[in-house]
């Protein structure tokens, strides 16, 4: 399938004009992903959203010199309730298996081939409930073995996807789990109901720390993403919420930045994986934001706001973005059935 090819203009300061190319799925996106691998062209991952049972995982590769889709029927695959969230296999090396990992109800590695994909292991394993629908994951690059997992359950759980076991799973939250992310060797943080952002080590199980509390009360946290480019930074939302609260892990529980730019409440961000400040947000206005997280001409914890360095409108409310971790200049993002990437 060809790309739909829109003039727009990714507003900047340099008013720089780009083309914007989308790909119409047959269903509704709610989840997606980029590849790693050096030895594809670039691919992505798109997960469905039906209120059904069976749902839907497609492979979509991009030809970044024609802006041409191309995709597979064989390389569809059903998948158990909507898939919360998806990551291929984190390295570059070709020689490692060409994996996708998925979660939903349970966590599952599946297997792609030339013309097939196929589950290769669930991962099941609950110990605390029988109710322990996965709200996210975050696949170790300092690792690929350990992938940790967010659950509706209040826990998280490592696991050990070359043995096929559970290595560590924790309590620490009141309340659901929504999201975790790893900030390096032995350490991750998540995000919960109970408004707090914890941060866990590994070396010592019992123990977690708090380092920012939503100051809305009783209001979630629901999004979360450490800066694996620069780990003192990680970034959070909020339920119905229009800001990002980017936070230094140096200096816990005060906000070292507020990003506040959007119209209505934030769903989704990532950080690029170069140099990692920039960070891209994209929220129910439709709107895509980049940002420039280090740029100390607008502190806005001394009251200025920070102003986003490009944006771009899209046709309707965004729910999902990835920033590619190999075409470091392209970003994807979904709304509807539409898989949107744009060149920035």
């Amino acid at each position: 399938m060809d790309s739909v090819e829109v003039n727009f203009s990714i507003q900047s300061h340099t008013e720089a004009k780009q083309g914007v190319h989308t790909y119409a799925a047959q269903w509704p996106i709610s989840s997606l992903a980029w590849s790693m691998r050096r030895d594809k062209s670039p691919r992505l991952a798109i997960g469905s959203y039906l209120e059904d049972y069976t749902n839907k995982v497609e492979l979509v590769h991009f030809n970044i010199d024609t802006f041409n889709f191309t995709t597979d029927p064989r390389l569809v695959f059903d998948h158990p309730y909507a898939p919360t969230n998806i990551m291929f296999f984190p390295s570059e090396d070709d020689t490692n298996p060409d994996l996708i990992a998925t979660s939903g109800d349970n966590l599952r590695l599946w297997e792609i081939h030339e013309d097939h994909i196929q589950l290769k292991s669930p991962l099941i394993g609950n110990k605390v409930s029988d109710h322990s629908a996965i709200t996210s994951f975050d696949w170790a690059v300092f690792d690929t073995r350990l992938i940790a997992t967010s659950s509706v359950d209040t826990t998280c759980t490592i696991w050990d996807i070359e043995r096929e076991v559970m290595k560590a799973q924790l309590v620490a939250h009141d309340k659901e789990v929504y999201d975790i992310s790893w900030g390096g060797f032995n350490v991750f943080a998540s995000v919960s109901g109970d408004g707090s952002v914890r941060v866990f080590d590994l070396r010592d199980k019992e123990k977690s720390t708090i380092i920012y509390e939503n100051p809305v009360q009783d209001c979630p946290l629901l999004r979360l993403e450490w800066n694996k480019s620069d780990p003192r930074f990680m970034a959070t939302v909020g339920l119905d919420s229009n800001k990002v609260v980017i936070l230094d892990i140096r200096l816990p529980t005060t906000p070292f930045m507020e990003l506040s730019k959007h119209r209505t409440c934030v769903n989704a961000m990532s950080w690029s994986p170069d140099f990692g400040r920039h960070l891209c947000s994209v929220g129910d206005d439709a709107r895509a934001f980049i940002w420039d997280v280090m740029d100390s001409r607008f502190p806005s914890r001394n009251g200025c706001e920070v102003e986003p360095v490009m944006w771009y409108g899209s046709p309707a409310e965004i729910n999902q973005v990835r920033w590619s971790p190999m075409q470091v200049d392209w970003i994807a993002l979904a709304f509807f059935n539409n898989l949107q990437l744009l060149k920035v």
